[in-house]
C-alpha cells in the first residue's frame, strides 16, 4: 500500500504532463505564416492610403478656401470701386472671369485693372455688360 500511492501519483502526473502538451501539427493544421505576416502590411498600406486620401481632401479644401478668399477679395474691391455693379467672380487657377452688369461702359473698363491688382491673378476675362450705353 505504501508503494501503491507513489506509483498512482506518479502515473497521474505523467498522464497530466503528456496529456497537456500540444501535439505536433500537420501541414493543414499549421497557420499560414505568409498570410498572417501580410495582414499587418495590408493594414498599414490601407492606413497609408487613407491618410493620403485625407491629406489630398484637406489640400483641396485649403485650395478651395484660398480661391474663395481670393474671389471675395476681388468682389469686395469691385463693389467698392464700382458702386451699383452686380458682378460675380470665378477663379480657376489664376484665370479670373468676371460676369454680371455694371452701370456704365467706363466702369466696364475699370474691371480688368482692378482685378489684376490682386495677388495670384494670371489673367482676367471680363464677360460683364454695361447697363447703360452712355459713359459718364
Amino acid at each position: 500500500m505504501k508503494n501503491l500511492i507513489p506509483v498512482l501519483v506518479s502515473g497521474i502526473l505523467l498522464v497530466g504532463i503528456f496529456g497537456c502538451q500540444e501535439a505536433t501539427k500537420t501541414g493543414l493544421e499549421t497557420p499560414n505564416t505568409t498570410n498572417e505576416a501580410s495582414k499587418p502590411a495590408k493594414e498599414a498600406s490601407q492606413k497609408t492610403a487613407t491618410a493620403v486620401k485625407d491629406a489630398t481632401d484637406k489640400t483641396k479644401k485649403v485650395i478651395a478656401g484660398v480661391t474663395g478668399k481670393t474671389n471675395s477679395l476681388i468682389l469686395s474691391k469691385l463693389e467698392k470701386d464700382i458702386p451699383g455693379s452686380k458682378l460675380t467672380v470665378e477663379d480657376k487657377e489664376g484665370v479670373v472671369t468676371i460676369k454680371g452688369t455694371v452701370p456704365t461702359e467706363a466702369d466696364l473698363k475699370k474691371i480688368a485693372p482692378l482685378v489684376r491688382q490682386q495677388k495670384g491673378v494670371k489673367s482676367v476675362k471680363v464677360e460683364a455688360k454695361a447697363v447703360s450705353a452712355k459713359p459718364q
